[in-house]
């Protein structure tokens, strides 16, 4: 009779260790999910159609499991979303091969008249390498993407852009997210979301060196500066046509009041059909020349930057 009651016993408590096992599991996992409050329930699960024509769905083939980099464009925009672009592609190069890798970019559009063929013409004027999805969809689950991606805001409903110059930077299986500005220094930004994601330095950004190694800072200038952080993503400075003409002697071969009137609003001046204005769009892949709202300072500074020998 021992034996047998120590037996039922022994069954009575391996039932009941398992049942606590079990709810332990689900405790465990209902605790995870809670902690990562930025996934399946957060993020709208909505189609997209990317640049080949694929059909994908935002939170589970695109954000899933990954890293990401998120902005949004439209490719008629004729203020920074060029200038958004360019830095990124330059971006990708740092990178070094862990864009598709570890870690994958998305330029979602804007616009609903952004159709695959036209995200894809966009892509290519730029050199986008792989890893790097182009995408579009209804404009009600595109304007709710940009909601939760905390990259438009109640300001933005009456701007025709709707979004800001920004990107999110994401590690869903972490739940770890961070706003950027999209017009940083590239190399900066590399190295930034290289640090945010993998937790280390960027290689791309070379060896870490004390401050006694450090270079002479040149380009202080303001028009320096200006060069730097809005011109550099698509223009050289006797380096050869980039996304935009070598700026090499730009100030004498071109007038100087047409200068000023063409930094001032490039838009404007191609809406208006300008003959130089179209020309150069027409030369450089219909890349549109962003209106950086440069103020009469600002076109000074870069003028003289342009004009000052090398």
């Amino acid at each position: 009779m021992k034996s047998n009651w120590s037996g039922a016993a022994h069954a009575r408590i391996s039932r009941v260790f398992a049942a606590l096992l079990a709810i332990a599991a689900v405790l465990w996992v209902g605790g995870a999910v809670a902690a990562n409050r930025w996934g399946a329930d957060y993020f709208p699960n909505v189609p997209l159609v990317t640049q080949d024509g694929r059909t994908v769905r935002f939170y589970d083939d695109l954000l899933k499991g990954k890293s990401v980099v998120v902005n949004l464009i439209y490719t008629q925009c004729s203020n920074e979303c060029t200038l958004e672009t360019a830095k990124l592609v330059q971006v990708q190069r740092l990178l070094a091969g862990r864009v598709g890798k570890d870690v994958f970019f998305y330029s979602i559009s804007i616009d609903p008249f952004d159709t695959p063929e036209l995200l894809r013409a966009y892509a290519q004027k730029f050199g986008v390498g792989p890893g790097w999805l182009f995408l579009t969809g209804k404009e009600a689950d595109i304007a709710l993407i940009g909601k939760k991606l905390g990259l438009t805001s109640l300001s933005d409903v009456a701007d025709r852009d709707g979004h800001r110059p920004s990107l999110m930077i994401g590690n869903e299986p972490t739940g770890q997210w961070m706003r950027n500005s999209a017009l940083d220094n590239p190399r900066f930004l590399a190295t930034k979301i290289y640090s945010f994601l993998e937790g280390g330095s960027n290689p791309a950004a070379g060896p870490a060196a004390s401050y006694a190694q450090a270079r002479p800072i040149h380009g202080l200038d303001p028009g320096g500066h200006l060069f730097d952080q809005r011109c550099a993503a698509c223009h050289t400075i006797g380096g050869g046509d980039a996304i935009g003409p070598d700026l090499s002697g730009v100030t004498g071969r071109r007038d100087r009041a047409w200068l000023e009137r063409y930094l001032a609003a490039p838009d404007k001046m191609l809406a208006e059909r300008d003959p130089i204005a179209t020309a150069l769009f027409a030369r450089y892949k219909a890349v549109r020349m962003p209106n950086l709202h440069l103020g009469e300072d600002d076109i000074a500074a870069l003028l003289s930057y342009l004009q000052s020998p090398r």
